[in-house]
């Protein structure tokens, strides 16, 4: 059921870096610079929600990041503007996926595409960034997962920050370079840090909160906004610990002939090595390990080179 529905953002078109609906906030202090992207997705409502919300604190006007500065930004937006709830699978994109097209070879490359265009637009932005939260909801339900990326250091942010229970580090996205991994952010050596929250299910109404609370944590750990404002616009209280799953892999449609072999749902655990768990035309998947983690497995129908699920385990 769908419980959200699209804010008008058109009022934020208008920002005041060059970019429609990328807006530049500076303290005039030292201080890194911090950026929230929602609409990576343009069915992914509860960023722009989150991001209306903030705006409608004062943001902009009456109120301005403590240090450094702040950019935010609404990445998707024409795919967003074709928003159906009778079909609210379709705006997830245009012509390709905005969030596999982070690496040089496809920004600087020949290749041309709506989302490419945006991309590009929005590359300085991403490049300037010290500190990066990407908002993001899920096809199935689920609890809200932090996708740290593929270095402990994004699981170690995702610990100061407090939220959500469940931290993830990957082996990446096959299907092509996310923004949360770009540059420095998936540079061990480097200070740059990101962090991106799949909040909850599309279109339920505690992926909206969850948003909101993570923005507003988010803004007061990198020094944007202080302790008293942030708290007193909490809602959620924090998880009393963060578990962390380690992916070692993921598993990739071979044919639309993808299917999984028992219910599945996001953090489920299969308790057995070398249990079946999908199969795709005469191949069977199997756990190689007990307490087997599902992470994010898509109950849609697959497609050759879609990310069905991805595998792994709980560490301490």
């Amino acid at each position: 059921m769908i419980e959200l529905f699209p804010p008008d953002i058109e009022a934020y078109r208008q920002g005041n870096s060059g970019v429609d609906f990328v807006h530049v906030l500076d303290s005039s202090r030292p201080g890194p610079t911090v950026m929230v992207q929602a609409l990576t997705h343009g069915n992914e409502l509860c960023g722009a929600i989150a991001l209306d919300w903030l705006f409608k604190q004062g943001m902009g006007k009456s109120l301005q990041p403590l240090q450094g500065k702040l950019i935010l930004s609404f990445a998707n937006v024409d795919a967003y503007a074709r928003f159906d709830a009778t079909d609210p699978d379709a705006s997830r994109c245009i012509d390709e996926d905005l969030n596999r097209i982070w690496a040089d070879e496809a920004l600087f490359g020949s290749r041309d595409s709506l989302e490419l265009r945006r991309a590009r637009a929005l590359q300085p932005f991403v490049d300037a960034a010290d500190l990066l939260l990407d908002l993001h909801s899920m096809q199935d339900a689920c609890p809200p997962l932090m996708v740290c990326g593929m270095l402990d250091k994004g699981a170690n942010f995702a610990r100061q920050l407090g939220m959500p229970g469940d931290l993830l580090i990957d082996t990446g996205h096959p299907s092509g370079l996310r923004m949360r991994d770009r540059g420095g952010f998936g540079d061990p050596a480097s200070a740059k840090n990101a962090l991106l929250i799949e909040c909850g299910q599309h279109w339920e109404q505690s992926s909206a909160d969850v948003a909101i609370d993570c923005l507003l944590r988010f803004l007061q750990l990198t020094g944007c906004f202080d302790a008293t404002w942030t708290q007193a616009r909490l809602k959620l209280a924090l998880p009393a610990k963060q578990r962390l799953v380690r992916v070692d892999r993921p598993v990739v449609a071979l044919s639309e002939d993808f299917h999984f072999l028992l219910p599945v749902q996001g953090l489920d655990v299969i308790a057995a090595a070398g249990t079946a768990f999908a199969q795709d035309g005469n191949r069977v998947f199997r756990t190689d390990y007990d307490q087997t983690v599902l992470v994010m497995p898509s109950r849609k129908h697959g497609r050759p080179g879609n990310t069905m699920v991805r595998l792994g385990r709980f560490e301490d």
